[in-house]
């Protein structure tokens, strides 16, 4: 099973570049996020055209997160986390999607930015963390493969960003947010791709200003986690950089696992 994750900024604007990318590298699950999409705009049937079942919750603008599937449809197991923290004007947001695929379970998360730092928005977000860190606590020790894919927005390590140094004070690589992140990954999740790749600068995320991607000064922001039983499985973690060259592409790049 090939299972991605892929930030598409918008799903209706990238559709082209999705259904490429869904046509050149046939992965079986994919975990899309910031569909900036309401629930009856997204692109079902064009997807379905594509060979893909779909399960999504949408949002008016921002946000929004789908898992889609090759050949079959995802079984729905939860819409949102259990007490989903509030954001700052008493909202839930469209951030979290889970579903069974081919005897796996699939977490699909888009986590909030949490700029600008400090501010209610940062507070948002480890509120949002600790609501997500209390359902994987629930998942890892499943007998069943569980992978949770998407977009944390939380820059681990120092290798998982170009210049370390302007970032320090950012939302997304603050001493909280690292932390949070490294207690899911020592209480038994395996971070795919940086166990794959332990010492290896690896980027999925380049912003469109000076000239970033052709610069690969990015970010590794995209994480696929697994638990004891999936981490068994895993073959390979990579991630896929064409798509971030094309024309009207994301600013993200998909990342994906392949298990057996």
């Amino acid at each position: 099973m090939k299972l991605a994750t892929y930030n598409v900024n918008g799903v209706n604007g990238r559709l082209p570049v999705l259904l490429r990318w869904l046509e050149e590298a046939a992965p079986d699950v994919v975990c899309l996020q910031e569909l900036k999409a309401p629930q009856e705009k997204f692109p079902a049937q064009a997807l379905e055209k594509a060979g893909y079942g779909a399960i999504w919750l949408g949002q008016k603008a921002w946000n929004g997160v789908a898992i889609l599937a090759r050949g079959c449809e995802p079984i729905e197991t939860r819409r949102g986390l259990p007490g989903e923290a509030l954001d700052p004007f008493g909202d839930v947001q469209s951030r979290y999607l889970e579903a069974a695929v081919g005897g796996v379970l699939v977490g699909c998360l888009y986590a909030p930015n949490g700029n600008p730092r400090p501010g209610p928005k940062y507070d948002y977000k480890l509120r949002w963390l600790a609501s997500f860190a209390a359902h994987a606590a629930r998942l890892q020790p499943l007998d069943e493969p569980v992978v949770l894919a998407g977009d944390y927005n939380i820059i681990p390590e120092d290798i998982d960003v170009y210049v370390p140094e302007r970032w320090r004070e950012d939302a997304l690589f603050h001493t909280d947010v690292r932390d949070a992140y490294r207690a899911l990954v020592a209480s038994g999740w395996m971070d795919a791709l940086r166990d794959t790749h332990p010492d290896q600068p690896i980027y999925t995320f380049w912003k469109y200003l000076r000239n970033a991607f052709n610069r690969d000064a990015g970010l590794r922001i995209d994480h696929l986690l697994l638990n004891p039983a999936a981490a068994k499985r895993l073959k390979s973690a990579e991630v896929d950089k064409a798509p971030r060259a094309w024309e009207k592409t994301s600013d993200h790049a998909p990342v994906w696992v392949e298990l057996s």
